[in-house]
């Protein structure tokens, strides 16, 4: 399972790059309004920051209802950048941007459809083309559904079906959700810089840490 950062922070970004983990990062216009910049320049500084990745997932506006108003938008925002061909186009799983993944997907241009709740949305994104679909666990947990268990089944289906589009873990809360979704056969969880750090830690590795210092230290007086 890949990692993808969800956040519009630089530095977050920048700190999930350095530890070689990263392969992509997924935004939205809320999540970019919370730094301040303009959502096309925010786009165009995480593609220059981190060169090499696999995805960075644009959302079209909630302005943007209608499949041919997505589209407009797409258009615009894979110029960011020269073009980059890391951009992702994020979509709502409607109808209406069902049909813009379509368009986009015989365009080549990726394709991210999000706010999957159910089985059969991951279906229907996925025959519609997208190269990702992203379940979002956490608002189902939030409702006492288990986000996980649709993680799996989505998994199940597209193994089944062979189907060839990702399966984007989102809405990740936890550590925990991490070892499940992995478990679930997710390809990828996008999460935020706080929940790598919080798998990175255990309290026997800090102790052991502290000792082998204590050690060291012995040894070299």
């Amino acid at each position: 399972m890949k990692f993808f950062v969800d956040t519009a922070n630089l530095e977050d970004i920048q700190k999930a790059y350095k530890i070689g983990v990263l392969s992509g990062v997924t935004t939205n216009p809320s999540l970019v309004a919370k730094e301040r910049i303009k959502f096309e320049n925010r786009i165009a500084e995480i593609c220059q920051l981190v060169p090499d990745i696999e995805s960075v997932s644009a959302e079209v506006t909630p302005n943007a209802v209608m499949a041919d108003e997505m589209i407009a938008e797409a258009e615009e925002l894979i110029k960011i950048n020269n073009g980059d061909k890391k951009i992702t186009i994020k979509l709502p799983m409607t109808l209406q941007g069902l049909e813009a993944c379509r368009y986009l997907t015989k365009k080549g241009v990726k394709t991210n459809v999000t706010l999957i709740f159910t089985v059969n949305q991951a279906l229907l994104a996925a025959r519609a083309g997208a190269t990702y679909v992203s379940p979002f666990l956490g608002r189902l947990d939030d409702i006492s559904e288990d986000g996980v268990q649709l993680v799996t089944k989505i998994a199940e289906l597209f193994h089944l079906q062979k189907i060839d589009s990702q399966i984007i873990a989102a809405s990740v809360r936890h550590p925990d959700h991490v070892t499940r979704v992995a478990l679930a056969g997710a390809n990828i969880a996008t999460i935020p810089f706080n929940v790598i750090e919080q798998i990175s830690r255990h309290p026997l590795t800090d102790q052991g840490i502290d000792k082998f210092a204590a050690d060291w230290k012995k040894v070299s007086q």
